[in-house]
């Protein structure tokens, strides 16, 4: 079986050698059908490692990063974290994800001491859109793909996604430019907040290409299609769990030169916003 639900396991940042260095970590890996590795899995463990040296009570507030090369998700990753920078409020991290002595994505990660300032939100109605306990679950769209192990990297992700407007594997019903989904983790997430944040920056990866394909009627079942992250920048400005329901609105504002981008904003249920992203990603379709 491909895939993992245990979320846990998959963000467990262990030390490699303490005794030598530090700022060097090594994580699980998890396994793809297409052999290469997930992209938000590399994201949240590198988050996760860069953490683990900020100073005590500091939190994640911002994170850049570049995908640079496709990584083997059958193989551990290590990860090189340095410390760029410790100031009154702030701390800067680099965090490089290495294989066979490659790197294969380099980002830089800003943490802040919890301080009071000048808020604003827009108004966002949650209660007007369908909630998630009304809306199907992946298996029940697709448990019948399971047997002999087809769409088990769809069934058995780490997260729960229900999908607002109708999903885009097999098939696109209307060809838009934004989307809404809800997520949670599939079990209870147990952990402190920038694990909560690395877990968010996990699941985030999984659905920012899905606008691009949705605005040209391209489903993710398409034969000979390609697809992958370039980079990656995240902002949080609330503290969530996320093994509570939150809402992920994605909309694509261009395409181009085989290129998407991506803006998505995460809202709980009490239309607080908690965090945004935005990602690049290449997008070839079978003839280009």
């Amino acid at each position: 079986m491909t895939g993992s639900t245990d979320l846990s396991a998959m963000l467990a940042i262990v030390d490699s050698d303490a005794r030598t260095h530090d700022d060097i970590f090594t994580g699980p890996p998890l396994s793809t059908p297409h052999g290469r590795a997930f992209g938000g899995q590399v994201l949240g463990q590198a988050l996760a490692a860069a953490g683990v040296t900020a100073p005590e009570g500091r939190e994640l507030h911002s994170m850049h990063g570049y995908f640079l090369r496709p990584g083997d998700s059958e193989q551990r990753m290590t990860f090189e974290v340095a410390r760029l920078h410790d100031g009154r409020s702030f701390s800067t991290r680099r965090a490089q994800a290495y294989q066979r002595g490659e790197v294969l994505m380099s980002l830089i990660a800003s943490f802040q001491t919890p301080s009071e300032g000048l808020e604003h939100q827009e108004a966002f109605d949650v209660a007007s859109i369908a909630q998630p306990e009304d809306l199907p679950t992946v298996w029940e769209l697709y448990g019948h793909l399971a047997d002999g192990g087809r769409a088990s990297w769809m069934l058995n992700r780490p997260f729960d996604f229900r999908y607002v407007e109708s999903d885009s594997m097999l098939r696109v019903d209307e060809p838009k430019a934004s989307q809404r989904v809800w997520l949670r983790s599939r079990d209870t997430f147990e952990g402190n907040q920038l694990q909560h944040s690395a877990a968010l920056a996990f699941a985030s990866d999984y659905m920012l290409v899905e606008p691009i394909l949705r605005r040209h009627g391209i489903p993710w079942a398409t034969p000979g299609l390609r697809a992958a992250s370039l980079d990656h920048a995240m902002w949080f400005h609330h503290p969530f769990r996320v093994d509570d329901w939150l809402l992920y609105s994605l909309e694509t504002p261009t395409s181009q030169g085989g290129r998407g981008l991506t803006f998505g904003r995460f809202h709980d249920r009490s239309g607080r916003l908690v965090a945004s992203v935005a990602q690049e990603a290449m997008v070839r379709r079978p003839e280009g």
